[in-house]
């Protein structure tokens, strides 16, 4: 099976599952179509990047895109409470709960027009640095790349990839000097919202 069909399948059953989700259990829905083993060779083949991302959504995006798109800028974390601390999974603060939770922490850029929706970028936030809390004294985990930096490629990605849009939309937090420096420098029109919705408001 090609690794694009392969993709499809795997994306669908996690999206559709309300429970743990495995390459056993893909094997066991799919009546052994495709094995455990397959999956696991899919999985820990190549890494995926932003680029691959863009490759598969180009297509779609061609069809939907004009001037009056907007590019929406998020960050998201799935949780992955019982899977053992790495570079990838780790603790971090989750505004919507209040409180810190373990998982990956992922900034995506959605570009939406004409009432759909399709990713166009994704950069996954990576702790590979290793440091001492001068506070605490202990040993703790950060990525040596900030999201607002995350928030620039991905944004450069776009331009690049001439997506065409009117507005690009965030939240409150990547309002910062830079991108906004990076927004006049790009000619993009930037707004940031502050995550109150439905009653959200434009601050700037």
């Amino acid at each position: 099976m090609k690794n694009g069909k392969l993709l499809d399948l795997y994306s669908e059953y996690l999206i559709s599952a309300f429970g743990q989700t495995t390459a056993t259990g893909l094997a066991s829905v799919l009546d052994g179509e495709i094995s455990h083993d397959q999956t696991q060779r899919w999985l820990a083949g190549e890494k995926q990047t932003s680029a691959d991302l863009w490759r598969i959504a180009k297509p779609h995006v061609r069809k939907i895109e004009d001037e009056n798109g907007v590019m929406i800028v998020d960050d998201s974390i799935a949780e992955k409470p019982y899977t053992d601390e790495n570079d990838s999974i780790c603790w971090y603060y989750d505004h919507s709960q209040q409180r810190n939770v373990k998982g990956i922490n992922f900034v995506t850029c959605l570009y939406h027009n004409r009432g759909v929706s399709l990713p166009v970028g994704v950069e996954l936030v990576q702790k590979t640095e290793r440091y001492l809390d001068p506070k605490s004294g202990k040993e703790k985990r950060r990525s040596d790349k900030t999201k607002n930096e995350m928030y620039r490629d991905l944004m450069q990605q776009a331009v690049t990839n001439q997506i065409p849009f009117k507005y690009a939309l965030n939240d409150i937090w990547f309002a910062s000097a830079e991108n906004m420096n990076f927004g006049s420098t790009a000619k993009l029109a930037m707004k940031s919202w502050v995550k109150d919705w439905p009653n959200a408001v434009p601050v700037f």
